[in-house]
């Protein structure tokens, strides 16, 4: 059965279960764990597993929309959903592709699925796994080329951005079960893992019969280091009479902290000694660095 949506005003008892009003990307549903009476908006739902959320008298903890169906000896077959969207400053155009794989159950053709059509159409995806190596993970997505519908889709996309091969498009990936098709008698767009968004990195091979794109997640950035401000212990990284550094005085100071009679020659030392001189040793300072850093 279809998960019933929140209502206003509304007497909930332990174990009742509904979902939000609207599509959410989690793939959440909410199940009642203080009976009581609903508020009259709906509330600010969780968006991780076992969060709990309170509605007037009631109060819902999250728990997966699938999780009930995947625990049974014989769950409905996981259907793979993939969309892709093209951005226009990149591609030409804002247009939606969506595939499904045909494997995942007895699936002869297309799937609809929230009122949207996934065409069947031969795909390997490879590499979504997370690991705690620290590393994220770049899966492959290889579709099919037969009737050369992905080569025609690059050449209209590079004649906008030349070479750009599809980067920068996004890929959702959506898992939901077989009996929450639209069609099926439990059809529920709401049950379903939650959504996995992925950017397509580079194209990775192409040919008559397959072409293949490396995936990232939009926190892969290469070369990129967190804290992305380096550490540094007594030298400020502000900039002097920036809106960082704050510093709009009159009192002017050589880089040695000596005092000087014009603007022409104030410049800053960078240490916090050239702070003090200008704020006041007891002030509290508007330091660009980490004087701690090294103990």
């Amino acid at each position: 059965m279809a998960y019933a949506a929140w209502t206003d005003a509304n007497a909930y008892a332990v174990g009742n279960i509904v979902r939000s009003t609207s599509l959410q990307a989690s793939g959440l549903v909410f199940r009642c764990t203080t009976a009581g009476t609903s508020g009259a908006s709906e509330p600010a739902w969780a968006t991780d597993i076992g969060s709990t959320v309170t509605d007037n008298t009631v109060v819902w903890t999250a728990i997966s929309s699938v999780f009930e169906d995947l625990a049974q000896l014989a769950p409905s077959a996981i259907i793979e959903l993939f969309e892709l969207h093209l951005d226009a400053t990149l591609h030409g155009s804002s247009d939606v592709y969506r595939w499904h794989g045909g494997v995942n159950a007895n699936v002869t053709g297309n799937i609809i699925w929230n009122g949207n059509a996934y065409i069947r159409l031969p795909i390997q995806a490879e590499g979504f796994e997370y690991t705690n190596t620290g590393s994220l993970p770049r899966p492959t997505l290889t579709v099919a080329n037969l009737d050369s519908t992905v080569t025609n889709l690059l050449l209209l996309v590079n004649a906008t951005t030349v070479g750009n091969d599809l980067g920068g498009a996004t890929v959702k990936r959506i898992r939901t079960l077989k009996k929450y098709l639209d069609g099926e008698t439990a059809a529920d767009p709401h049950a379903k893992f939650p959504d996995e968004i992925w950017f397509i990195d580079r194209k990775a091979s192409e040919s008559r019969d397959v072409v293949s794109f490396e995936l990232a997640s939009k926190f892969d950035l290469p070369g990129i280091k967190l804290p992305k401000r380096q550490l540094i212990a007594n030298i400020c990284q502000w900039k002097y009479r920036s809106t960082e550094c704050s510093y709009t005085g009159t009192d002017y100071y050589d880089i040695n902290d000596s005092q000087v009679g014009t603007l022409a020659q104030d410049k800053c030392g960078k240490r916090i000694s050239s702070c003090k001189a200008r704020f006041g040793s007891t002030a509290e300072l508007p330091f660009g660095s980490y004087p701690s850093a090294g103990l």
